[in-house]
């Protein structure tokens, strides 16, 4: 696993072997990071990554130069793991949180031009995450809500989907909120 682009291009990260996390291989990051790069000025971007997992996502958008990050990760050995990556890459825009993604949507502080959630496949509630996401302000007037999931969700009929991207077993359904 590596960040692919950015500041701290070609960097590798090394979670444990005995990792529960299932990282976002580089090919979908990389194909997904394409799309966002020609839809987002990264610089002006305050961004959510929920189930953070190994921090793979804000790495990349923290090494693109994001303004902000903030990641959510509710397992405590995913979390000291992220906290020792970012500080070995001196990633000081990064906000990391040691909570559960759906107390933290429920008590959104601020909003976010970008929020990314990659969730357990098998977690009972993400088919729950769209309709959470927007029940609230926290995602930003022209903002994106990328989830990650596998074949067994579809979010077609959703009134906030965008688009569906699939890279092998992994699928980007991205919902935007467009001017209310």
């Amino acid at each position: 696993m590596r960040i692919i682009s950015g500041t701290h291009k070609g960097r590798h990260i090394y979670p444990p072997k005995t990792f529960r996390a299932r990282p976002t291989t580089d090919f979908a990051k990389e194909s997904l990071f394409n799309i966002l790069n020609n839809h987002f000025n990264f610089e002006e971007l305050e961004v959510l990554d929920l189930f953070s997992g190994t921090g793979s996502i804000a790495y990349e958008f923290a090494s693109r130069g994001a303004r902000s990050v903030t990641a959510v990760e509710n397992n405590e050995i995913h979390y000291r793991f992220i906290r020792k990556t970012l500080e070995a890459f001196d990633f000081d825009r990064v906000k990391l949180i040691r909570g559960d993604a759906f107390l933290f949507l429920n008590r959104p502080y601020q909003s976010f031009d970008i929020i990314f959630a990659d969730p357990p496949y098998d977690h009972e509630k993400l088919g729950l995450l769209p309709d959470l996401i927007f029940r609230t302000n926290i995602l930003a007037e022209g903002g994106w809500f990328i989830l990650e999931h596998s074949s067994r969700y579809t979010f077609g009929e959703h009134p906030r989907f965008l688009q569906l991207r699939k890279y092998g077993g992994v699928e980007f359904s991205i919902f935007g909120r467009l001017s209310d």
